[in-house]
């Protein structure tokens, strides 16, 4: 950046940008286990910030007008499909704003073709309980009936459970590689198979995967287009490709199948409008910053990066394995796991995943909780806690994993929140906590039930130990939840908001 040509308004206006910067975890340097995905090479970051630059005033809106983002679409999309064995030229895909478009888009073709194909009334989206909730608002965004399947305690789904479910009304089946929970890898190829053969889509939602499984090993099993029956794969450029958010990739077999995401408007007096995405007018930046990334790791870079990830990943695994009263949940596949408690020793020696999460992010380390589920068939999932190990954790393994055992050895035995006693804190929000007393919410009264729970305070903070409004938000009916958090998460951003 140039200081010469700013102001001292403008240049004060960028100091009070850094100040609010600081209210955010850090991004870089491996203390955040979810949501970034550091590589550890600043020239990334400095290569992403200068084409974000260069590509600044462009609108990605008409590559008639601007070629240049076609061009870099291309060669996205090219390098995409080669690494996930797409070398028919039938693959073909396009650059999305992130994961969620690329799933939305994923649904949204699957339903029309499906209504194309001479499907009436609702049509079905069928996955295992495990899928990414960007599947949930695509069914209800695109009016799908979302059916979804009972998995093990490992996180994995018995194909045949998904198989027996297939029927007319099935738009679209989605399968993760891997799931985000636990890392559990869905089976691809039977359910790719299956599906083929009774003319139902099949999507893998690779977002997280993606970009990493390619160069994890030879004990993936197949799940990108080598199995014949995947019609569609979603992997984030965000991710394990380090570009900026948000970037992804949605690739489909065939090009009918793709050109049925597109939207092209003619009849109003303005210009012809043609949309591959959802959006109209959008940026350039990350797609510039996903090319010039692709283009200075190729496939070497990407390799090496990932080979980082997985030595941290196996001795962080490694360090669980040796904590008392911890276990990984299942056999993770790629560069995430998820922890829960030992049931198999005491109660005395049992480690709660969200009181030890608490106690990990008093020493600087942000693990992200995960809440139980009650599934369909009636089994419930344990509560967990998720890690998203990235390249640079291999820098910091030794005081991420001294701060893992303190942690658990701080709560080691102490009982995890009951839900009999989070309930009762639920009964006192009003009824809150019982379906048939439980009543619509409006802003005011979802704002008093925040507040009531701990939630929301005049400052705006968030209650640093988090266990407890996990536990409170499993007691309550999920409708209720959601409706809680809604208002939490519009409040953070509402004029007059502490911040």
């Amino acid at each position: 950046m140039n200081d010469d040509i700013l102001t001292e308004r403008s240049l004060s206006i960028l100091d009070r940008l850094q100040s609010l910067r600081h209210m955010d975890a850090p991004t870089h340097g491996g203390r955040v286990l979810s949501y970034v995905y550091d590589s550890g090479l600043a020239e990334l970051d400095e290569l992403a910030a200068r084409a974000i630059r260069i590509m600044q005033p462009v609108n990605g809106l008409d590559p008639t007008t601007f070629p240049s983002v076609a061009a870099m679409e291309r060669d996205i999309v090219e390098f995409s499909r080669r690494m996930l064995h797409g070398d028919d030229p039938e693959i073909v895909g396009t650059v999305t704003s992130g994961g969620t478009e690329s799933c939305l888009l994923a649904v949204k073709t699957a339903r029309d073709l499906w209504r194309a194909a001479g499907g009436t009334g609702v049509p079905r989206l069928l996955a295992p309980v495990t899928v990414h909730a960007a599947f949930h608002k695509a069914a209800d965004y695109f009016g799908l009936d979302l059916d979804l399947v009972s998995v093990g305690q490992d996180g994995r789904v018995d194909p045949a459970h998904l198989v027996a479910r297939f029927g007319p009304d099935v738009a679209l089946v989605v399968v993760s590689a891997p799931a985000y929970p636990h890392a559990s890898f869905d089976p691809v190829a039977p359910v790719a198979a299956a599906a083929r053969e009774a003319g139902i889509s099949c999507h893998v939602d690779a977002c997280i995967g993606g970009w990493v499984l390619p160069w994890w090993g030879d004990d993936v099993p197949e799940w990108d287009f080598s199995v014949v029956g995947v019609t569609s794969i979603s992997a984030d450029l965000h991710k394990y490709g380090y570009a900026p958010k948000g970037v992804s990739v949605l690739l489909h077999r065939g090009r009918d199948r793709q050109r049925a995401q597109f939207f092209a408007a003619t009849r109003w007096p303005g210009y012809p409008v043609v949309n591959s995405t959802m959006l109209g007018s959008k940026s350039a930046a990350s797609l510039a910053a996903a090319w010039a990334i692709i283009q200075r790791l190729g496939v070497e870079g990407l390799a090496s990066l990932t080979a980082q990830s997985r030595r941290a990943t196996d001795a962080l695994r490694g360090i669980i394995d040796s904590v008392d009263g911890l276990r990984v949940v299942g056999d993770p596949v790629g560069p995430l796991f998820a922890v829960a408690s030992d049931d198999s020793v005491p109660a005395a020696r049992r480690v709660d995943p969200h009181h030890w999460a608490d106690r990990v992010r008093a020493r600087g380390w942000l693990l992200q909780l995960q809440p139980g589920l009650m599934q369909p068939d009636g089994s419930r999932l344990p509560h967990t806690t998720h890690v998203t190990v990235t390249p640079v954790t291999e820098s910091v393994v030794g005081d991420l994993g001294a701060a893992l055992i303190a942690g658990a050895d701080q709560v080691r035995g102490v009982a995890p929140i009951s839900p009999e006693s989070a309930a009762a804190v639920a009964q006192q929000l009003g009824g809150l906590g019982d379906p048939e007393r439980a009543r619509p919410l409006d802003s005011e009264s979802a704002l008093a039930a925040l507040s009531g729970a701990g939630l929301a305070s005049e400052s705006g903070a968030l209650p640093e130990q988090m266990a407890p409004i996990l536990a409170l938000m499993q007691a309550l009916p999920a409708p209720v939840t959601e409706r809680l958090l809604v208002e939490l998460i519009a409040r953070l951003s509402e004029p007059g908001a502490a911040g």
